[in-house]
């Protein structure tokens, strides 16, 4: 499957990343010398279950390199008409028979942690589940063990605690449906109660009430806008760990940085 990369975001002077980004895009922030969206491209470079990469928001001027064929799509306002260009994109160049085309992983530029193995796992085991939408999540206990100062923001729900992660697959020809309720969903993503209230009330009482597991809440997500949903729990942490704040930067900085030294020492 191909890969779309969103890259889009630009900190304004309001934002507490301004002082990091200085008028840059987010996507190039500097981590353990290289751009956030690098890190990203090498562990989609060294996954062979990707094929190619559609980065949305940088061009080729700004120097970031992958192993695979890629294309630069201009920056569309907002995280859903990023999204649908890459899917768009992708079902110009392949077309919609291509078995290839059928499915595409989305990646947010600032999960820098992310590896070939995690992509792996992702692509392999949503293929394997065709569904409309594979929408990842992270279990509290998995991401406080590997990132324990994250200061995520987290869902309780009847059978688990869970955040979402920024990697996830969708059907290709989702490009082509009534896309305005996945905008509203997709402006309130970092809000799980906003994000139950526009999906309706039932589902928020359910949620509040922890009568829902995580199926039933995807499920009934998904029914609303019209297609087949699946929530997976993933093992990874890396997948929801991104740079929405200062201290998520340093996180991630310091992380970034054993593993670099780490890669060194074994030669």
């Amino acid at each position: 499957m191909d890969a779309v990369v969103l890259a889009g975001g630009t900190p304004q002077p309001d934002d507490p990343l301004y002082p990091y980004t200085q008028g840059k895009p987010k996507a190039l922030l500097e981590m353990a010398g290289k751009p956030m969206a690098q890190w990203v491209l090498d562990a989609l470079s060294a996954s062979p279950e990707i094929g190619h990469i559609y980065i949305v928001g940088l061009t080729a001027q700004d120097g970031l390199q992958t192993h695979k064929p890629v294309t630069y799509l201009p920056n569309q306002g907002s995280i859903l008409a990023n999204i649908l260009a890459g899917l768009r994109a992708i079902l110009q160049d392949r077309g919609s028979a291509d078995p290839a085309a059928e499915y595409s992983l989305i990646a947010s530029a600032d999960i820098p942690t992310i590896t070939p193995e995690i992509v792996d796992w992702t692509a392999s085991h949503a293929r394997n589940l065709q569904a409309d939408l594979v929408y990842h999540v992270v279990a509290r206990e998995t991401m406080e063990k590997r990132f324990p100062d994250a200061n995520r923001t987290y869902l309780r729900l009847k059978d688990v605690e869970v955040c979402g992660a920024d990697l996830n697959v969708v059907r290709t020809s989702l490009a082509n449906t009534n896309t305005e309720i996945f905008d509203r969903l997709i402006a309130s993503r970092k809000n799980p109660l906003k994000q139950a209230a526009i999906l309706g009330w039932k589902t928020l009482l359910m949620i509040a009430l922890r009568r829902w597991t995580l199926q039933q809440v995807v499920a009934a997500a998904a029914e609303r806008v019209g297609v087949r949903g699946v929530g997976v729990v993933s093992p990874y942490a890396e997948m929801a760990m991104d740079a929405d704040k200062p201290r998520q930067v340093e996180i991630l900085r310091a992380d970034l940085a054993r593993h670099s030294q780490t890669e060194v020492a074994h030669g």
